[in-house]
């Protein structure tokens, strides 16, 4: 795999999803088969109806649980690479949040942002927001996909199977979890809806897994004006602790939606026909991306989407490729939901009537950015200053240092992907 992007028509595919392992806290005797409710091998999703609206609650609590996630992530990776999607890990969540009652299910609920909402706007807010999103426009891909896979034997909940299926288009499986090839056949799932970026999620089956949730998202996006490769060129890239590196600059002038202030730079970069568009941040020379981190909020955030406006300019922005793969089971516990993992505290009583607890939090994402299609960059900004500067004058920006980038759904708000590129492999 070439590390700096691919060269084919069409470009970029970023891949993104979650694990849920839930883990059974009761002994393999306590599970009784013969009471187990009855599941076909495999259930196909229910037709879900086009919706016409979103719920602007469950964007609002995506955000900021996808800022305080990712605030979580940079503390854990600090210095390194960091590329997550906010969305696959609020999806995969919301369809185990189903299962949790009690004090397990108000940890979740806080984490998640959740608070004020009933469980069945919830569901039916990913639902809508699932059949939205699929429909970007013709210069957009996005393919997102969930499943279950049930270990056979095992009591679950009938209604918890079928709001997952209902309202998250999940294909649920009533799996032979010591079977030979069971593990290949749940990787064979993520590989076939991640079209091949993410080949591998499950490492093995232990003898008290019983079930695995797995959300997988799918983008792909052509620039509306593509960059003319001619116009790429090796430039230095000023990493941390005064360490540079040449690296591929791609480079364009045009009219783009823009926001400067005295700490960073921001612009916009569509795809398609504008509906989803790549955000990079860009630090001045006087901060940093550790500074700005600590001001990336989604109050901040909703503030900054307000401030940008059509601006002439010219844009250099690094060409890359890479991978990221993290346990969320440390950074979610740090949010507010550790019951969750806790197999003396755990209550997933919705779930199934055997006592099980969130066993790991998996996540991988894949991302390439090249000229004809899709970027993730990372840009640095320190403050909340909402004093525009100047717009009478084309702006300049040279993507050179550590960034921040985000992929944004543009008709919903919502962001799909995050990143924090400190060095573009």
């Amino acid at each position: 795999m070439s590390q700096y992007g691919l060269r084919r028509t069409g470009v970029v595919a970023i891949g993104s999803l979650i694990l849920l392992g839930l883990m059974g806290c009761l002994k393999a005797t306590s599970v009784n088969p013969a009471t187990a409710t009855p599941q076909p091998t495999q259930l196909q999703p229910i037709a879900m109806q086009k919706p016409q609206t979103v719920n602007p609650k469950l964007v609002t609590a995506n955000t900021t649980f996808g800022f305080k996630l990712f605030s979580e992530l940079l503390k854990q990776d600090r210095g390194k690479n960091v590329f997550v999607s906010p969305s696959s890990v609020a999806i995969a969540l919301s369809m185990a949040y189903n299962g949790a009652t009690g004090a397990t299910q108000q940890q979740m609920a806080k984490t998640l942002e959740l608070q004020g909402m009933s469980l069945n706007e919830l569901n039916q807010g990913n639902a809508n927001l699932k059949a939205l999103l699929e429909h970007p426009d013709s210069g957009v891909q996005l393919a997102i996909a969930n499943s279950l896979w049930a270990r056979q034997g095992v009591p679950f909940q009938p209604t918890f199977m079928q709001h997952n299926q209902k309202f998250y288009g999940a294909q649920v499986t009533d799996l032979d979890f010591a079977a030979p090839n069971a593990t290949s056949t749940i990787n064979n799932w993520v590989k076939e809806n991640t079209r091949g970026k993410i080949s591998q999620i499950v490492d093995s089956l232990k003898p008290d897994d019983v079930m695995f949730l797995i959300n997988a998202i799918y983008f792909k996006g052509s620039w509306t004006k593509a960059f003319d490769k001619s116009d790429t060129t090796n430039k230095p890239f000023y990493m941390s602790k005064g360490r540079q590196k040449s690296h591929p600059m791609m480079a364009q002038t045009g009219s783009y939606k823009y926001y400067e202030n005295d700490q960073f730079q921001a612009v916009s970069l569509p795809y398609g026909k504008q509906k989803v568009s790549m955000y990079i941040f860009l630090p001045k020379q006087s901060s940093n991306l550790s500074n700005f981190s600590k001001t990336l909020t989604a109050e901040n955030w909703q503030q900054w989407m307000g401030q940008f406006r059509k601006q002439p300019g010219s844009v250099q922005v690094p060409r890359f490729k890479l991978e990221y793969d993290v346990a969320l089971k440390k950074a979610l516990s740090a949010l507010g939901m550790p019951i969750a993992f806790d197999a003396n505290k755990a209550t997933f009583d919705n779930l199934s009537t055997v006592a099980t607890k969130i066993d790991q939090v998996k996540h991988k994402t894949f991302v390439d950015v090249n000229e004809e299609g899709t970027e993730a960059a990372a840009a640095t900004s320190i403050g909340i200053v909402t004093t525009s500067m100047p717009m009478n004058e084309p702006f300049q920006m040279v993507v050179d240092r550590p960034f921040f980038c985000a992929i944004r759904d543009n008709q919903t708000g919502t962001v799909l992907f995050m990143g924090a590129i400190v060095d573009p492999k």
